[in-house]
């Protein structure tokens, strides 16, 4: 698997937008985007990306939720790619052409707990609500690389309130094996990934017992 981060240069506010590739470029590999951004200079990269012979550069596209700054780019990847997109929201707002058209074969929801196939690996959807009701992560068992769009999941501080499925969601991800963690922004992380979400979920918890005892 290649992950290839598409919006290091660019020069607006933007989530940043992963190419998922196969490591060999096999035709069985499904190209994949995870986010779109809104920085029209990810098509300049995605044409000029090595991602297979006789293969469209972007066969899916994976939204880790619907905010602006991780799907406004939307209609015009579908325009160009014609990729299948699948996300938790019903339909992407973002896209006019899925939005009105509620039967659009092009879309399609996600589910907690299914698995998809970007590059030439296999990854488990993870629900996880609290940064947007229609959060989730991506988490590939086979490499330990978990995709966490802008899901709050390394927490230094006792404070804030969270959600009971969040906490869920945070348990779950405690058990998964996880070696690298790519954010929705800013820099991925490599290191210590296991003892920085397990050091997370018991600052989450501490923090709602410690609500719980004043209220």
């Amino acid at each position: 698997m290649k992950i290839t981060n598409l919006t290091t240069a660019s020069k607006i506010y933007t989530s940043n937008v992963y190419l998922v590739t196969g490591t060999w470029n096999s035709l069985d590999d499904i190209n994949t985007l995870v986010d779109v951004g809104r920085d029209s200079l990810v098509i300049e990269k995605i044409n000029n990306a090595r991602t297979g012979v006789a293969k469209k550069k972007v066969e899916q596209v994976i939204l880790t939720h619907s905010h602006y700054d991780h799907a406004e780019l939307l209609p015009l990847i579908c325009e160009t790619y014609k990729p299948v997109v699948y996300g938790f929201t019903p339909f992407p707002s973002q896209c006019q052409h899925h939005r009105n058209k509620n039967d659009c074969s092009n879309y399609k929801k996600l589910y907690d707990g299914v698995t998809l196939k970007l590059g030439d690996r296999r990854f488990e959807v993870i629900y996880t609500p609290g940064h947007s009701n229609d959060s989730i992560c991506l988490y590939c068992e086979e490499d330990g690389v978990l995709f966490a769009g802008d899901s709050n999941i390394i927490i230094d501080l006792v404070d804030g309130t969270y959600e009971k499925g969040f906490i869920s969601a945070m348990e779950k991800l405690v058990r998964r094996d996880v070696r690298a963690i790519y954010f929705g922004h800013g820099s991925p992380m490599f290191q210590n990934c296991n003892e920085r979400l397990r050091s997370s979920l018991l600052n989450m918890k501490k923090a709602v017992n410690d609500a719980n005892c004043f209220s």
